[in-house]
């Protein structure tokens, strides 16, 4: 991957890890390290856009299956997040 440059590619550096994420961790981290803020609409049409072939194929992603896990927080208000790489498991 070149420079990462879009909300995509900050999304993507964040999961890559495979721990599950929230939105509002995604928005500090991303604002911690690049300095910009992205509101939780945007970050959701990230998450959502590396499921697509292009992100998958840009980002050594599976092209085939379920990339992007998606749960309830227990207790709270909201989802979780986790991509799968294909270096991490379910």
């Amino acid at each position: 991957m070149s420079k990462p440059s879009s909300v995509t590619d900050y999304v993507y550096l964040a999961m890559r890890n495979g721990q599950w994420w929230t939105f509002w961790e995604l928005q500090d981290v991303i604002k911690n390290n690049v300095g910009k803020f992205y509101g939780e609409p945007t970050i959701s049409a990230a998450i959502r856009e590396l499921r697509k072939y292009e992100p998958r194929k840009k980002y050594g992603l599976p092209l085939n299956g379920e990339i992007v896990i998606k749960r309830k927080i227990k207790n709270k208000k909201g989802n979780e997040y986790r991509l799968i790489t294909g270096d991490n498991n379910v």
